[in-house]
């Protein structure tokens, strides 16, 4: 028996029981995706007039019938297992999983329709507090840095709509809108913009209702010098030699509010800011309103939820860490992030040696970060005024030849996790025997992106699934592309054709990927010519491909889908999931209406949401879209029947939000 004919049997075996509880004639034609079949769920019997007595009906036949179901499947499954021959037990086990996984499905359809048609009230929106609320980062802050740790045991979710602030507008397109923003889409007074802080942070300048980051600025040209001068203090000739050298993606701690990271976008640089939660003038909101990476993070007590050896270079210019407190541990973190070869570059009033004169504390930290980078084997390329560069040791060899209790131990192989998720700092050196060992001059850009087989063969990777990957979503993109139109919500719905207008090529500027298995659909945006970065995302309950992303060049991130995303509302211009609802639909941890409400919140008004999956699923998703008042249109897969694609578009309830 194959996996298609038990799909079958169990198929009619629910719908049959959805039939005889609610009187729906021609069951055959519902199979096998009766449940949440829009035209089911809207059909003549559920009139008004008998649909509180049949809900209340099915409430108690379901109560009293699902643990019955659920032992007489398992009790079969169990015994047609021991029942088959030997020489058929792996194809079974094989049919015995997916059989588990669409009855787990099944039954959570129908839990999920015991709610009835109360799913279908649109949800209210939240309070006007929440308008920058940040889930998991307002509760506590940690006694020894001040700030916000992240936690998310005790946040109550809020299935809620974020309302916008009250003079939101639509972010301008790029390449304008990374260097204009309106001014009331972030919260931030006129003394915070103007006040004191990092070098990037003092390059703005209020223009009535816009805060302008104009490259015509003199401000501009000071990062601009700023970042030839790293170059420089490298060995380059200039910033634009940054990808020769094998630089393409920077962690910028405590960016300010993005200025560094924005020029060198234009040089194909991709500079992640990650910075403190804030409640007014933040860093990382600002820099997200500018359409740049950006996330909340910290270096109080846990680990970053990245892979080792994400980045090629670190930043930080005045960001506020005291790199010699905790014995040295916040360093120690950078150097598991940093790639082998690649560049700590600090800027700092205490790394300026004529400060050593006049102050003897600022003396004696420096020389506490500067015998402690020795002892992790970074060698001191460059000191000029208050910025040093340092380069991490591309010889795994560096760490036996060194001084005894010289510097953090080697990590053993309990404390060493490749991609943690937040897990405690950890003073020790990890991943000097990883395969991923590879200095970053020798995979430069934009070459790294493309992988052969024995490169793949590192993170266990076929090239046939690369491959297969690859292709799928370089067609998928050039089907997505033209449906994010008005015209798919139209009374007559269609796929825009030849003869319609086609998006702007920069009518996103950056895009979250809740699913990004190998970052394939990253690439087909990049390779179609796209002016987009994205967000590649890797659950923490699937296979964790996030090594590979990274190390081709990506920016990308582990999440619990449960948990909400560290960063403020209205981060995103679209949102992508390709298989998320299947994936978390086996946890029972969160209910979709949570998993879709965090999505709400991600998106900015007039944003896109663009879900792949199972055509059960989606028909489910699509049903509660309408409590988000998003804009909502069921589309068939060419490729595949099984599978459903649903475009949606958040719309601007500006009007509605300010009632």
């Amino acid at each position: 028996m194959d996996a298609a004919s038990n799909r079958s049997l169990i198929s009619e075996f629910f719908c049959s029981f959805h039939s005889s509880s609610f009187r729906v004639e021609n069951v055959e034609a519902l199979a096998p995706r009766c449940f949440w079949d829009k035209d089911l769920f809207l059909s003549d019997s559920f009139v008004l007039g008998t649909l509180r007595n049949q809900h209340k009906l099915a409430k108690q036949m379901l109560s009293f019938s699902i643990p019955l179901i659920v032992i007489v499947i398992f009790f079969g499954l169990f015994w047609w297992s021991v029942s088959i021959s030997t020489s058929s037990r792996l194809h079974a086990a094989r049919s015995y999983d997916k059989i588990q996984e669409q009855v787990v499905l099944y039954l959570s359809e129908i839990g999920e329709l015991a709610l009835g048609p109360s799913r279908l009230r649109e949800l209210e929106f939240c309070s006007q507090d929440f308008e920058n609320h940040v889930p998991c980062f307002s509760a506590r802050e940690n006694p020894d840095s001040g700030y916000a740790d992240r936690s998310c045991e005790l946040e109550p979710k809020q299935n809620c709509i974020v309302p916008p602030p009250v003079k939101y507008r639509v972010p301008l397109r790029w390449p304008i809108g990374r260097d204009v923003i309106w001014f009331a889409n972030v919260k931030m007074t006129a003394d915070e913009v103007l006040s004191s802080g990092s070098m990037t942070k003092r390059m703005m300048m209020m223009e009535e209702e816009q805060i302008s980051f104009r490259s015509d600025s003199s401000m501009f040209e000071g990062i601009e010098d700023y970042s030839h001068q790293i170059a420089g203090m490298i060995g380059l000739r200039n910033v634009s030699n940054f990808i020769q050298a094998g630089i393409r993606t920077i962690l910028d701690i405590g960016c300010g509010y993005g200025s560094f990271g924005a020029h060198l976008f234009s040089k194909q640089l991709l500079t992640m800011c990650v910075a403190n939660y804030e409640t007014s003038g933040s860093q990382v909101q600002l820099t997200l309103e500018r359409g740049l990476p950006a996330m909340l993070s910290s270096f109080a007590s846990k680990q970053l939820p990245y892979p080792s050896f994400s980045f090629d270079m670190v930043h930080c210019a005045q960001c506020g860490i005291d790199w010699d407190l905790k014995d040295g541990i916040y360093l120690t973190e950078v150097d598991r992030v940093l790639r082998p070869g690649g560049y700590f570059v600090w800027m700092s009033p205490i790394a300026d040696a004529q400060s050593f004169l006049h102050n003897k504390t600022n003396l004696k930290k420096w020389n506490a970060v500067r015998d402690f980078t020795e002892s992790l084997c970074w060698e001191m390329l460059s000191q000029l005024d208050k910025t040093v560069v340092w380069k991490k040791t591309s010889k795994s060899s560096c760490y036996h030849s060194r001084k005894p209790r010289s510097g953090p131990p080697l990590c053993s192989k309990g404390h060493y996790v490749e991609s943690p998720y937040y897990r405690p700092l950890e003073n020790c050196i990890g991943g000097t025997k990883s395969s991923r060992w590879f200095p970053v001059e020798q995979r430069t850009w934009p070459s790294r992106a493309n992988l052969n087989k024995s490169k793949l063969a590192v993170y266990g990777v076929q090239w046939e699934d690369f491959a297969e990957d690859s292709m799928k979503w370089k067609m998928a993109v050039n089907d997505y592309w033209p449906l994010m139109s008005p015209l798919i919500f139209s009374d007559h719905p269609k796929r825009p054709g030849d003869d319609d207008p086609t998006p702007p090529y920069n009518m996103l500027r950056n895009v979250l990927d809740m699913n990004a298995q190998f970052g394939g659909f990253n690439s087909a945006l990049l390779e179609s010519g796209k002016n987009v970065w994205v967000m590649n995302a890797v659950p923490t309950t699937g296979s964790n491909h996030l090594p590979l992303i990274v190390d081709r060049g990506f920016l990308g991130v582990l999440h619990d889908w449960c948990e909400a995303f560290p960063t403020y509302p209205r981060t995103y211009d679209m949102v992508h999931a390709d298989g998320i609802l299947s994936l978390e639909a086996l946890r029972h941890r969160c209910s979709m209406l949570d998993l879709l409400s965090e999505i709400d919140r991600l998106l900015r008004p007039e944003g896109w949401v663009i879900i792949h999956d199972a055509t059960n699923l989606i028909e489910s998703a699509r049903m509660l879209t309408t409590q988000l008042k998003w804009d909502a249109r069921v589309i068939e897969s060419d490729s595949n029947m099984d599978k459903r694609l649903l475009v949606c578009q958040k719309p601007f309830l500006k009007k509605i939000a300010n009632s």
